[in-house]
């Protein structure tokens, strides 16, 4: 699991407790519950509205893998498509069926497979890089899920904060209790604003370059695939895939290949 995502979060709330202790602020004073329960549950209820009920489901689920997910390894996969391609060219395509039940990466594995049963190679490649292309259109969906939340979330909060002065107002016969209602009522703008910038944006960003960096690997499994499917040199193959790798790659690759 890579731990960037939940500890950039973690790091920010750090700050925005620390820095209201170093003011002499209570931290137990922002935790007001009608405030998070307007703020949260109305941003959500707002994304649930703009969209259908599956983008919401499926914005929940790849929150949870974007911030478990593991980091996205490239050279190992271009070490195992080598090696794949090795013993490809040793043994044929066929000898392969057996190593495709073990690879962990189902889409190198539907690919492999696929190549094995005959495939012609163009038609592979459409229907893989069919399926790339919708993954990165669900995605984007569930990037901007989040996105939008960060738009509503600080608006819901300016909501509160009108709720609160209303509240204010009512009161004004009694001057004492005006500064702790006062004061409750910016909580809501405070969370509105929190939760979008240190959550529902930093989020939806997590989201979109998790993606990326899996829609990159798919990539170079694509080429990696046609590549052993043609029956190429393993060394061929490892620097061409290095060559899709952003930095060029690792030196492991071609090693490998030698």
């Amino acid at each position: 699991m890579d731990p960037a995502a939940l500890a950039g979060i973690g790091l920010a709330f750090v700050a925005i407790i620390g820095a209201n202790v170093m003011e002499g602020g209570n931290p137990a004073a922002l935790a007001a519950p009608p405030a998070l329960v307007l703020v949260f549950c109305g941003t959500i209820g707002a994304c649930l509205a703009g969209g259908v009920l599956k983008d919401t489901i499926g914005a929940i689920q790849a929150l949870i893998k974007a911030l478990t997910a593991k980091a996205v390894d490239s050279t190992a996969a271009v070490d195992e498509i080598v090696t794949l391609a090795e013993r490809a060219r040793r043994e044929g395509l066929l000898a392969l069926e057996d190593a495709a039940k073990s690879i962990e990466n189902a889409f190198l594995k539907k690919g492999l497979q696929m190549a094995i049963d005959g495939t012609d190679p163009e038609e592979l490649r459409e229907i893989l890089e069919a399926e790339v292309t919708a993954k990165k259109a669900g995605d984007k969906v569930f990037a901007k899920w989040f996105t939008d939340a960060g738009a509503y979330g600080p608006t819901i909060g300016i909501i509160g904060t009108v709720m609160g002065l209303v509240h204010v107002l009512e009161n004004l016969s009694q001057p004492d209790k005006l500064g702790h209602l006062i004061a409750g009522a910016f909580i809501a703008t405070l969370w509105g604003v929190l939760s979008a910038n240190v959550l529902w944006f930093p989020i939806s960003k997590r989201i979109a370059r998790v993606s990326e960096l899996e829609l990159a690997q798919m990539e170079l499994v694509i080429e990696g695939i046609l590549a052993i499917q043609a029956g190429s040199n393993p060394r061929v193959v490892a620097q061409k895939l290095k060559s899709l790798i952003p930095g060029g790659g690792d030196a492991a690759a071609e090693k490998k290949a030698a």
